[in-house]
């Protein structure tokens, strides 16, 4: 049986997207994500709120590692030595997003909402890009707190990260 997200999104996820959106609308700034743990849910969250989803330009749901190197380009080397949950696959992943769409800023979240023989519960690795500039990098250990607190955890953590990329005064924290 599926897990659902139980309570809905919490009120802090929707105002950080809504802030989220307001800011690339009034910066023109497109926006994509590249998921794998979240399983599109802050692509989703993006694109439900009226009147600036149009911000939102696409996400990639890259779950499998297939996935990653086919739709983001994420090399096999990096697949096979680093692994999907790691940093190098986090930032390839960012940056595949971009060069595969017309956006300005990309978010990626790979991780582990469970435990797996790979790695701990609730370990799990962002990126933030930006066309013509840096990628930034951030990793999290929210700990085995369940599924769906974890990619509750890592909707907060990617917006913050597009907050903080969109407004350089903003804190990624």
């Amino acid at each position: 049986m599926a897990e659902a997200l139980d309570p809905a999104i919490p009120d802090d996820i929707e105002r950080l997207a809504q802030e989220v959106l307001a800011q690339a609308c009034d910066r023109e700034v497109m926006l994509a994500t590249a998921e794998s743990c979240t399983g599109g849910l802050l692509a989703s969250l993006l694109t439900d709120i009226p009147g600036k989803s149009h911000a939102f330009e696409r996400g990639f749901v890259t779950y499998s590692d297939e996935a990653k190197h086919e739709l983001l380009g994420v090399s096999r080397a990096i697949l096979e030595g680093d692994g999907a949950v790691s940093e190098a696959a986090a930032r390839a992943m960012a940056e595949g997003a971009l060069a595969a769409s017309r956006a300005h800023l990309a978010v990626s979240i790979t991780g582990f909402a469970e435990a797996a023989p790979d790695g701990p519960a609730g370990l799990v690795h962002f990126a933030c890009a930006r066309r013509g500039g840096a990628t930034r990098h951030r990793m999290e250990r929210f700990g085995d707190v369940g599924r769906a607190e974890v990619r509750l955890a890592a909707l907060r953590v990617g917006l913050k990260l597009l907050r903080a990329s969109l407004n350089p005064r903003a804190r990624a924290a």
